[in-house]
């Protein structure tokens, strides 16, 4: 990174890959220390993850320290064109993460209706939530990832090797690494939620963009978890309408990559 650059956006773009590998193997060694040293923290699978984040988010306080342009950023998301953008990602891409669910529990709808001796799949419906687990998720998945993958992931990883792979490369491979740390059934929307970021960041240079957009998404998924709400959505008569829906968000956001990808090609 260079202290000597002043411009917030700038200096997010001059973190290089080994600063930030070096910050998560300090903050993975010293979380190992605080688990051994408190039996609490290493019995819980939840709470043995939250210092590793929060060591690994200190790291970028401490490398953006010092610059400007954060309040920019801020008013830029307030502007109408830039409030639509975010609204619109936002709402496509929370449609499609549904896809898959959509699909399996509509056709278990048809396969019961068709054979009525069938038992459902009960895999789908989601299980009450712990508050010890909705606490962590409202601080992990909330309040630190919006902000903390963004910045590893669009404003470090993917700035990085758009240098040396080139744009749509890097997006691609970004976006892979991305969804990787998803769920199974979420990989593909992750996948996809990645590229979407990568082209918002590439667009505004504004990292508070795709946070915002992040934020929203996380913050919808943590309450559909939680309500279960989840057990409403994806049973008749909203379950066809969710994949009606799921389908063509996901022609909105192929039609959204396409055409950006287009212009990077140009």
């Amino acid at each position: 990174m260079d202290f000597d650059v002043t411009d917030f956006n700038v200096r997010l773009r001059t973190i290089r890959l080994r600063e930030l590998a070096l910050a998560i193997f300090v903050a993975f060694i010293i979380t190992l220390v605080i688990a051994m040293s408190f039996p609490v923290i290493e019995n819980d699978g939840d709470l043995i993850v939250l210092p590793l984040l929060i060591l690994v988010l200190l790291f970028f306080a401490w490398a953006l320290r010092g610059t400007h342009g954060l309040k920019n950023n801020f008013s830029k998301i307030l502007e109408k064109e830039n409030r639509r953008e975010i609204f619109y990602i936002f709402i496509i891409n929370l449609l499609f993460a549904f896809i898959f669910v959509s699909i399996i529990s509509n056709l278990d709808i048809f396969i019961n209706f068709v054979y009525p001796e069938n038992m459902p799949m009960p895999d789908l419906l989601p299980e009450v939530m712990e508050p010890s687990s909705l606490l962590f998720d409202i601080v992990s998945s909330i309040m630190i990832a919006p902000v903390l993958e963004e910045l590893a992931f669009r404003g470090v990883l993917f700035n990085r090797l758009k240098i040396r792979i080139g744009i749509i490369p890097a997006m691609l491979l970004s976006s892979g690494i991305f969804a990787i740390g998803h769920e199974f059934g979420g990989i593909i929307s992750a996948f996809v939620f990645g590229i979407c970021m990568c082209i918002i960041y590439l667009k505004t240079d504004n990292i508070l963009m795709t946070m915002s957009i992040h934020f929203l998404n996380n913050l919808v998924a943590v309450f559909i978890d939680a309500s279960g709400l989840e057990q409403h959505l994806f049973q008749l008569p909203l379950a066809p309408i969710i994949l009606v829906l799921s389908v063509i968000s996901g022609l909105l956001i192929l039609l959204y990559i396409l055409e950006n990808f287009r212009s990077y090609k140009a």
